[in-house]
């Protein structure tokens, strides 16, 4: 019995070691994949040295994600990250690879992309922008340069030692040995002219020396021009001082100026609202939305096209122009009285005047309350927004003396190409009927249209 009870003490002593053991290797692993969790993204690099499989993915060097796999995919490495649940990649989300260290070991660090942006879906491909050097790196890099010297030395030696002109140093010194030569053949062929320059620039040496040192005959007068001159320009350095220590001792607009806090503070506060105002102006998000319908009733189309400005996440402002196949209806009352009085109520249309829309809308969560002048006419709309903002479902009432109501959804397709299907008139008014129509679109955003310029600008 007493065997029994040692061997059951030794059993359960290893198991407890393995759960232990178990549960050490969770604590350690501490990443994203561990049950099945986490967003699969990957990238293509041409070198994956030194990334290893299970090793980090971090982003600001904190550990969110571990490299999945490593594979050869057209001569490429594709690198598959599992990046944790709770982190969320935007639109300009980027890649690269740290160095741990100098000797080889890298991880794979993440750029989320401006969180204002919107998020990208699994599997996606993400761009890689290289990454910080390792040792290997910095080897190669010093034996690129020693290779340089190694053939700038070679092609001196030539130039030097065997005199080949083909080289660009060979030709610098063939110049200089030119030179050399010319100078030597002006020299001797010119010796006595050069000796009289050197006997002229010694005498002027003589009597430039005899007038400063007595400044009498006929060079008196000048040498008192000069004096008077330095005399001048010494009181013009006096009172420079002077103007300066006013200043500083705050006499004076400009020495008030300078010195009074009151004026440096709302010199400073001017230049904070202006900085202020910049920044606001930058931060501004301009979009351009184009799209078209094609009504069924009417079988022609109905354009739109217009301008969205978002000065921040609550709110923004939309300016359009609208060509409709139904045209530009307006009213017209004439009142007669005399002997008999009558009262004509008289509808035109007009079919070549576009129709222009500006309105403000707020943002609450997932939906949208917008007002002011829809197709020329005043009125409301309610917009919902689902699938992180991909489906669209709006409701527009305007022209309330004959109300005209519209309701459509909108789906985009990708990256901002969408489809729109919905119905014109519900209500049927302006006795005319209602009418479905079906389009398609085009968002550009700030991104958008920045690198339609960059592109434009080639």
């Amino acid at each position: 019995m007493a065997f029994k009870a040692v061997e059951f003490k030794v059993g359960l002593l290893v198991i407890a070691v393995a759960v232990l053991i178990a549960w050490m290797s969770f604590k350690v692993s501490e990443g994203p994949g561990l049950f099945g969790g986490g967003t699969k993204y990957y990238f293509m690099s041409e070198d994956a040295g030194g990334l290893i499989e299970k090793s980090a993915v971090k982003i600001a060097g904190i550990k969110v994600g571990l490299i999945q796999k490593i594979e050869l995919v057209d001569g490429m490495a594709k690198v598959t990250v599992l990046i944790d649940d709770g982190v969320t990649l935007y639109s300009g989300a980027y890649i690269s690879v740290k160095a741990d260290g100098i000797l080889g070991d890298r991880h794979v660090e993440v750029f989320q992309g401006s969180m204002s942006a919107s998020p990208i879906k699994a599997m996606t491909k993400l761009p890689f922008k290289g990454g910080s050097g390792s040792l290997d790196t910095i080897a190669e890099e010093v034996g690129k340069i020693t290779d340089s010297l190694s053939e700038f030395a070679k092609n001196l030696n030539e130039a030097a030692g065997m005199g080949d002109e083909t080289t660009r140093i060979g030709r610098i010194l063939k110049n200089i040995e030119d030179l050399s030569a010319d100078l030597q053949e002006i020299s001797s062929q010119n010796k006595s002219d050069i000796r009289d320059i050197v006997t002229n620039v010694k005498s002027v040496s003589v009597r430039l020396d005899n007038f400063l040192a007595d400044g009498d005959g006929q060079f008196s007068q000048a040498w008192s021009d000069i004096r008077d001159i330095i005399h001048r320009f010494d009181n013009t350095m006096k009172n420079f001082e002077n103007i300066s220590h006013k200043i500083n001792d705050g006499s004076g607009t400009i020495g008030q100026l300078i010195n009074d806090d009151t004026t440096i503070n709302g010199i400073n506060e001017t230049i904070e609202s202006v900085n202020e105002f910049v920044g606001n102006a930058i931060e501004l998000e301009t979009s351009i939305d184009y799209h078209t319908e094609f009504m069924s009733e009417e079988d022609r189309n109905k354009n739109y096209l217009s301008v969205r400005i978002t000065p921040g996440l609550d709110r923004y402002y939309e300016l359009g122009i609208v060509t409709d196949p139904l045209g530009l209806s307006r009213r017209t009352r004439t009142v007669t009285t005399g002997s008999t009085s009558t009262d004509v109520t008289e509808t035109r249309t007009f079919f070549d005047r576009l129709k222009f829309t500006a309105l403000f809308a707020k943002n609450i969560h997932n939906f949208t309350l917008k007002g002011g002048v829809i197709e020329s006419k005043g009125g409301v709309g309610f917009d919902y927004y689902l699938m992180d903002n991909d489906f669209r479902f709006s409701i527009e009432a305007f022209d309330f003396d004959d109300l005209f109501l519209r309701s459509f959804i909108r789906y985009n397709v990708y990256n901002g190409i969408y489809v729109t299907v919905g119905g014109d008139n519900l209500l049927g008014s302006r006795d005319v009927d209602a009418a479905a129509f079906i389009g398609a679109g085009l968002l550009l955003t700030n991104d958008d249209l920045k690198i339609l310029a960059t592109r434009l600008s080639f």
